[in-house]
């Protein structure tokens, strides 16, 4: 019988991915998430009754257990931007995590994969951080021998970085970033996927990795090469921190008030907070090259994806290569 890996967060953006690579490899896929039924997309990843989304709710050890069963490995991509609710920092990504190492370690599971953050950090006033750290030391309390991946900022064709940044550019003239000086170091989806994969299957040791890209460039410099991508020229204007804060402020609050009814997705206090640190792997942390995985250069990928942000979409090209021959 085919080996069994349970996939916490299975059908989000990395999971996704991950997920992919073992159908590949030929294992049975367990796909948990809370809403299976927006999930069948991820049944076509492999033969008929391969890959399966599963709900699950990972505040409820019943519900982790039962999703686990038989399964030789796990992996838990579930992370949140969620400072309220009940599916909030805390719940998730500290006390979840812990509970899905505590189950694993229970019910004998061989091996299990955590994906973490670059910027993970007990002592941060980032709650989002700070419940990262949290949640890598419950994990290592219960699996010691886990692999933890502490990816850069992840980009690839579902991402919430250049997506959301492409899609602004449609506004208006103007692009207003916060931390513009910030230092990322960005990072390939499948690049990610493929260092859990030889995690889950034991082609690499436990531990922590820190996982970035080919290129380190600040925040203003990667919008910037966006920007050329999608053919559009903007101003990049760099927001102070007094005033992000203050914007942070009055759209947390307005999402408080309303009870969660008007969500904040614009920018929040605790975003504010982590974009005052680069986002960049340390040079004494293990990475990529340890896993013997060349990571892609972000530039070959962006046109990929980000073609339909462009004045005229799929033609663009099109009508510019007539204008050069009209020349």
């Amino acid at each position: 019988m085919s080996r069994l890996v349970t996939i916490y967060g299975g059908s989000g953006f990395v999971g996704r991915y991950i997920a992919r690579h073992m159908a590949r490899e030929g294992w049975r896929v367990r796909v948990a998430c809370r809403r299976p039924n927006e999930a069948m997309f991820v049944r076509t990843y492999g033969v008929v009754g391969q890959v399966e989304p599963v709900l699950c709710n990972i505040r409820n050890d019943d519900s982790v257990r039962l999703v686990m069963q038989g399964a030789e490995a796990v992996v838990n991509c579930v992370g949140t931007f969620d400072a309220r609710g009940k599916n909030n920092f805390d719940a998730v990504q500290a006390e979840g995590a812990g509970r899905i190492a505590r189950i694993a370690a229970e019910s004998g599971v061989a091996r299990m994969v955590h994906l973490s953050a670059i910027g993970a950090d007990a002592d941060s006033n980032s709650d989002y951080q700070r419940t990262k750290a949290e949640g890598e030391k419950a994990v290592l309390e219960h699996m010691p021998e886990a692999m933890i991946l502490r990816p850069s900022v992840i980009f690839g064709p579902e991402d919430n970085f250049f997506n959301r940044f492409a899609g602004m550019s449609r506004m208006g003239p103007v692009l207003p970033l916060v931390g513009a000086d910030t230092r990322f170091q960005p990072v390939y989806v499948d690049d990610v996927a493929r260092a859990a994969f030889k995690g889950v299957t034991g082609r690499a040791p436990g531990g922590i990795y820190e996982l970035g890209g080919p290129e380190v460039a600040t925040f203003r410099a990667l919008i910037g090469d966006m920007l050329k991508v999608i053919r559009r020229r903007r101003m990049v204007v760099n927001m102070p921190f007094w005033l992000a804060r203050v914007m942070a402020w009055g759209l947390d609050t307005a999402s408080a008030l309303t009870l969660g009814l008007v969500s904040n997705g614009i920018l929040t206090r605790d975003q504010v907070k982590t974009l005052r640190a680069d986002n960049v792997a340390a040079a004494e942390a293990r990475g990529f090259a340890e896993l013997g995985i060349q990571p892609t250069a972000f530039d070959a990928v962006l046109p990929d994806y980000l073609w339909r942000f462009r004045p005229t979409g799929q033609y663009d090209a099109i009508k510019e290569s007539a204008r050069k021959q009209g020349a």
